[in-house]
């Protein structure tokens, strides 16, 4: 894999071979690979490279350096009928936030909702990963998670909280879940990078310079910008207070200002990064089929409102739903600095590398 076309694309199930024997040989116990591999496809399967296939290096970088333990032991406490503390042991994210989904719906098909705060974890890629195991299992999901310090505060010249994303999905019947999955910056910051990558511009108020000045240039970006942007970014930076006081104070951890930075030289020290999880059973708040009847009725009326010219109204998660049919159906793109990593871990792993389709 050394050409960089534009037009690589691989399979989803090669992806994954790939993902799961490089976490594996990088320290990675079965279930940690499975479930990382799991949510990465599935956030590059929705069109999200950013928070997909892209991070698989980085993951490897905090295996390697002991940042991460590729086999840990966690442990849930459940403190009342419906709601739990997980201790993610240090490991990858993405099983905790598995891990915690599962007990999460465990609870709430005996007490009608659950909730699970999680601590000691690390980045766990896209929320909505979470929020979907939940929806696609008949519940309604949330996400959510605290990061390092990216984001400025509304009027603020440095940045404050993490890009703490909010995830929700909903199960509808017959078709694909809602899906919302946000951060709470105006982009999250894994897009200023993949731009800087692929040597785009970004868009207007999303991002700023060391001085807390709005810049569109990657290579300039000390912070993102709340959302809401220089005008309105007081209610991003209130979700996202929102999601620090569930996803790190509720479960004991640091809060983002004070956590190491998921990038950086030490890949030795684990960050102790909190999430927060919610499910709830539908029929334990009305009686059996209201709320599928509801949400399908919201829906059909919502998409057939009028749109502006040469646009069309969508609901959260079908930009995703349909991505995700492309993708199935035609491979899954790599970018050319994609193409470059996943060729040089195939060289370090002495692994199969990824086969383009033709």
């Amino acid at each position: 894999m050394t050409d960089t076309s534009s037009d690589f694309r691989v399979k989803g199930e090669d992806l994954s071979r790939f993902m799961q024997t490089v976490l594996t040989a990088a320290g990675a116990d079965h279930p940690s690979a499975e479930a990382t591999t799991w949510a990465l496809v599935t956030a590059s399967r929705m069109g999200t490279d950013s928070h997909g296939l892209r991070l698989l290096p980085h993951y490897l970088q905090a295996l390697q350096g002991g940042r991460i333990n590729g086999a840990p032991n966690m442990v849930f406490h459940q403190r009342l009928a419906a709601t739990g503390f997980l201790d993610a042991d240090d490991g990858l994210g993405h099983l905790a936030g598995y891990t915690a989904i599962e007990h999460a719906i465990a609870m709430a098909e005996v007490a009608g909702i659950g909730a699970v705060a999680v601590g000691n974890s690390s980045h766990f890629g896209a929320a909505g990963c979470y929020a979907l195991a939940a929806a696609e299992r008949g519940y309604l999901g949330m996400a959510l998670c605290n990061s390092d310090p990216f984001v400025l505060l509304h009027d603020g010249a440095k940045p404050f909280h993490g890009t703490n994303p909010i995830a929700f999905a909903a199960p509808v019947a017959g078709d694909a879940p809602y899906l919302l999955d946000m951060a709470t910056s105006s982009v999250p910051w894994n897009r200023v990078q993949q731009f800087g990558a692929i040597g785009r511009t970004l868009p207007d108020q999303v991002a700023a310079d060391a001085a807390g000045k709005v810049s569109r240039d990657p290579s300039q970006v000390a912070a993102l910008l709340p959302m809401g942007g220089t005008g309105f970014g007081f209610k991003g930076a209130g979700l996202a207070g929102m999601v620090e006081i569930l996803s790190s104070v509720l479960s004991g951890m640091q809060h983002g200002f004070k956590i190491l930075p998921m990038g950086g030289p030490d890949m030795a020290t684990p960050r102790g990064v909190g999430h927060f999880f919610l499910v709830m059973k539908p029929d334990a708040f009305v009686e059996e089929g209201t709320f599928a009847r509801g949400l399908a009725e919201y829906l059909t009326d919502l998409r057939a409102q009028p749109a502006t010219e040469n646009n069309s109204v969508l609901a959260p998660g079908d930009r995703e739903w349909r991505c995700q049919a492309s993708r199935d159906a035609e491979g899954i793109p790599l970018d050319s600095a994609n193409q470059l990593a996943y060729a040089e871990l195939a060289k370090q792993y002495r692994i199969t590398p990824l086969t383009r389709l033709p």
